[in-house]
């Protein structure tokens, strides 16, 4: 990887770029985003495919997100990924929506083309695939707890798994209300699912969990070490299917997970599905997926890092 590629760039360096060139014309936006471990995925899709793009990482805080939109096709950039916590703000900056990315009401991937600048979501396919991958069974027929369904990454999360027909899903957040309007919102779908909400503490999630299947983390709980986990060690059981969308650390729930007997995945191999379906949007073309995830386990593993 290139240092262009390993550098972390900021909006004064995007402001720049307007001038001189920018060095990258993809990237992965969003505060933080110096752990993504996106570049050197993207980079062995491009080296491999024989594009001249280079794929980096922009930090940008909320309040420099609608400058940054707005610069990045002036600079020649063909696309962005969006993390955290820009994937539900960006909505408004966008030319157009993709539907399915309207619906869930947030956006990771951005597509400019002659000074538009499109937007996907690839994240809920991602997941569907990663959770085929990891525990060879489909997210459409399982009973999933949703842990951290307030945030924009898991009210798309929540919907996804709605308009994927899984046929209940129990809300677990800290803020009710957020989680009650989320509920409303699936109970709206075509084929809605029954929808159950509760808060992290609530007794009533002893036996909401003992009935889910699969439990989703999509809070940003357990990016530092020291987090705890968002669940209770004692709800977990060895039947089981516990996935944690962060892939950065070891996360307190994935540890409590193998402890208690349960399968237990972290959010590597959606980070890789969602990227491969973005490079799909960007280019036109199959993502070369084995040489994806071949890059990114060795841009993740101990010893390279």
């Amino acid at each position: 990887m290139n240092n262009a590629t390993r550098q972390v760039y900021s909006l004064e360096d995007l402001r720049s770029w307007t001038s001189t060139g920018a060095p990258i014309q993809l990237a992965v936006l969003g505060s933080p985003v110096a752990h993504s471990a996106s570049p050197p995925m993207h980079m062995a899709a491009l080296r491999a495919c024989g594009l001249p793009h280079t794929y980096g990482r922009i930090h940008i805080l909320p309040e420099e997100l609608a400058e940054a939109i707005a610069l990045l096709p002036q600079t020649g950039f063909t696309g962005v990924n969006l993390t955290i916590p820009h994937k539900t703000a960006v909505l408004p900056l966008l030319s157009t929506i993709d539907p399915k990315a309207r619906v869930l009401g947030a956006v990771n991937t951005v597509a400019f083309e002659t000074g538009t600048a499109a937007g996907f979501n690839t994240d809920g396919a991602g997941l569907e695939r990663s959770v085929a991958e990891s525990f060879g069974v489909q997210l459409s027929k399982l009973r999933v707890l949703i842990l951290g369904s307030g945030g924009g990454a898991g009210r798309a999360i929540s919907l996804y798994c709605g308009l994927a027909g899984c046929s209940e899903i129990t809300l677990v957040n800290r803020t009710l209300s957020k989680a009650e309007e989320l509920a409303a919102q699936l109970r709206t779908l075509p084929s809605p699912p029954r929808v159950h909400v509760a808060a992290p503490e609530a007794e009533e999630l002893r036996s909401l969990a003992r009935e889910a299947q699969l439990i989703l983390q999509c809070s940003s709980l357990g990016m530092q070490p020291d987090d705890p986990s968002p669940l209770d060690a004692a709800l977990l059981h060895p039947r089981h299917l516990v996935y944690d969308t962060i892939y950065s650390t070891p996360t307190r729930l994935l540890s409590d997970a193998t402890a208690a007997g349960a399968r237990a995945a972290n959010g590597l191999s959606m980070l890789l599905h969602q990227g491969a379906l973005a490079f799909e949007i960007w280019f036109k073309r199959p993502a070369p997926l084995e040489l994806m995830r071949e890059a990114l386990l060795h841009a993740v593993s101990p010893s390279h890092s």
